[in-house]
């Protein structure tokens, strides 16, 4: 049975699900939710980060269980919505962890906000300039024609995305929720966030050497969908960095929970 327990609050006008882990810590984590999953990809991982640290993990706006907004489906938007969620749920000055598409959100919040976290982790998000994804994430980007993800159910969605996990058999619980986050459209209402990356990850190049927050690059070695170069292209940038390579394909916070776990919080007991 599953330690996380959504609930939903309304922020700056939308319908945002989050979860809250119990017992006290002077430390405090925001997790963002990977795509297309949910803010129980942190299920494997749960128990151990919460050995360290209050977590407060959240469906961002439009992915997950929490309510679209079209103005938000880009990196740099979104990133100012992570700051209004950290305000909203009273996080003075949390480590995020933003896998995924929250990699760029979560930089982007970095840069424009300095000293709003205490550590930023990120990974297996587009990053690098030009682009350099693989397999379905390259064609969600590039499509020039959305009419055949317009006819994918919900379960095509989530075979799709998460074929590829290996080394891990995702609980009922955590599938069935996968499931339901893209009913219907959700997915095709997604696609415009990625489809943002060509116009605003040049943008954010430009913004890495100016980011002072330290950054944790935590990523699968073996990732066919954001290969292992978008996380060099960021520590080769990034003026406090750490790359961390483990053994996993795309999903490492799966894949690989316990190294990933581990690999975090080092990284926080290390930037108290």
């Amino acid at each position: 049975m599953s330690e996380i327990k959504p609930r939903f609050r309304s922020i700056d006008g939308l319908s945002v699900r989050y979860a809250e882990s119990d017992g006290t810590h002077e430390a405090e984590a925001l997790l963002l939710s990977p795509w297309p999953e949910s803010l129980y990809a942190f299920d494997a991982s749960w128990s151990r980060l919460a050995e360290h640290a209050r977590l407060v993990a959240v469906d961002l706006p439009g992915f997950g269980h929490s309510e679209l907004r079209e103005d938000l489906l880009s990196p740099q938007a979104m990133g100012e919505f992570v700051v209004r969620i950290a305000d909203e749920l009273g996080l003075a000055k949390p480590h995020v962890v933003g896998p995924d598409v929250g990699t760029a959100a979560a930089l982007f919040a970095a840069a424009k906000h300095p000293g709003r976290f205490a550590t930023v982790t990120v990974g297996s998000g587009g990053t690098a300039v030009p682009l350099n994804l693989g397999g379905v994430l390259d064609e969600w980007v590039r499509a020039e024609d959305l009419a055949p993800y317009r006819a994918l159910g919900p379960k095509d969605v989530v075979k799709v995305a998460l074929g590829n996990i290996e080394g891990y058999e995702l609980p009922d619980v955590v599938r069935e929720d996968y499931l339901a986050a893209y009913w219907g459209q959700r997915f095709v209402e997604q696609l415009p966030y990625v489809r943002a990356y060509p116009t605003e990850l040049p943008i954010l190049g430009d913004l890495l050497p100016g980011i002072t927050t330290p950054v944790q690059i935590v990523v699968g070695g073996k990732d066919p969908v954001v290969p292992v170069a978008n996380a060099e292209y960021l520590h080769e940038r990034l003026p406090h960095s750490r790359l961390d390579v483990l053994d996993a394909g795309h999903f490492v916070w799966e894949e690989a929970a316990a190294g990933y776990a581990r690999a975090i919080t080092d990284w926080w007991r290390a930037n108290i």
